[in-house]
């Protein structure tokens, strides 16, 4: 049972219900004053814009467990507000919480495209896939207004450089145009995260994120558009969502999706605090047995910081996990066969011109 008023008042539309401290920051504002707690609550509540120009766009990463050679993130934060996200993190750099802050105060690189056009442009490039995504959601509600992922996607075209896309919204369609014409070139693969098929559990777990049945629907979308679709079907949390695996992998396959990966959650950093928070005032009848789950799944704790054991878990219960996910993918066709992406057609242009030869 889900229950949203547990342990006082549940703060509908957000995950996160309280900013914890950032770790980098010596002092933190703190309520004290109970008489000036609806102001305080209506400013925690709005969503605020924050812009940025940054010096650099494109990340080399260097985690071997990743999937991801580069990745680009044209926003810090999400309005998501995914409770288990790991970016929260990230957001203490910015000089904000990982709580309440991390899907309310949005930072926006509105220099993004100019950014990457200027890293195509480099001579010392070499071309190779660059993944949207890679931290906070590149289609996030503000997305619909700054259109800057859309900005970046036509870079990608007009260099031929091949791009990744992974979203929970189905924004993504607005782009077909250009999505179909880097396809025919074998320059994008689109995916999106699907966690289950229970949209109660959704709007608990990814209050600002599309239906499930959008996700799907930007499966079936693409992939009949020829558009090469798969899923993250992450993270994977024991005792709330890991039992829906065998649905949402038949589902994805059935709208079109060739490939699937999983994650099993992991709470580091702020997150765990977080997490365990809106986890008892969420889920108090079976709170305990959730933490106690994921903590089987990383060496009895909520962490693991090991390459590859902290995407998958290790132990009886990530094991388990692991096998069915397998035994799924064999069943419903997933990952039969591996996207190559075409990094022989880029092209590269100086100042807007293209090569006359």
């Amino acid at each position: 049972m889900i229950n949203q008023v547990a342990n006082g008042r549940f703060e509908k539309g957000r995950g996160a219900q309280f900013n914890p401290k950032n770790r980098f920051l010596t002092g933190e504002y703190v309520q004290e004053h109970l008489e000036g707690i609806d102001d305080w609550e209506e400013e925690n509540r709005i969503t605020q814009i924050v812009y940025d120009n940054s010096k650099t766009l494109v990340n080399k990463v260097t985690s071997p467990d990743v999937g991801m050679l580069y990745s680009v993130n044209p926003y810090q934060g999400c309005e998501h507000g995914c409770i288990y996200c790991y970016a929260r993190n990230s957001h203490e750099y910015w000089g904000y919480s990982a709580g309440i802050d991390f899907e309310s105060r949005i930072v926006v690189k509105r220099n993004a495209p100019s950014l990457l056009r200027k890293f195509f442009e480099n001579p010392n490039w070499v071309p190779a896939p660059i993944s949207l995504s890679g931290n906070t959601d590149c289609y996030q509600p503000i997305e619909r207004k700054m259109r800057i992922t859309r900005a970046l996607l036509e870079i990608c075209l007009e260099f031929r450089n091949p791009v990744g896309i992974l979203t929970k919204n189905s924004l993504v369609l607005r782009d077909m145009d250009i999505i179909q014409e880097l396809a025919k070139l074998k320059l994008v693969k689109v995916l999106t995260s699907i966690t289950s098929t229970d949209e109660k559990l959704r709007l608990a777990m990814e209050p600002r994120t599309a239906t499930y049945a959008s996700r799907l629907k930007v499966l079936e979308t693409f992939s009949k558009a020829g558009v090469p679709t798969g899923i993250m079907n992450a993270p994977l949390i024991p005792g709330l969502n890991d039992m829906h695996m065998h649905d949402v992998l038949k589902a994805a396959s059935e709208a079109g999706a060739q490939w699937a990966g999983y994650t099993v959650v992991r709470l580091n950093g702020a997150i765990r605090g977080i997490f365990q928070d809106w986890l008892n005032k969420t889920f108090p009848d079976r709170a305990a047995k959730v933490w106690h789950q994921i903590s089987e799944c990383h060496d009895g704790d909520v962490n693991d910081s090991r390459f590859g054991n902290r995407i998958v878990g290790d132990g009886r219960f990530a094991e388990l996990i692991r096998d069915q996910f397998k035994l799924y993918c064999r069943k419903f066709h997933l990952n039969e066969n591996k996207m190559e992406y075409n990094t022989d057609a880029f092209r590269r242009i100086k100042n807007n011109q293209l090569p006359l030869f």
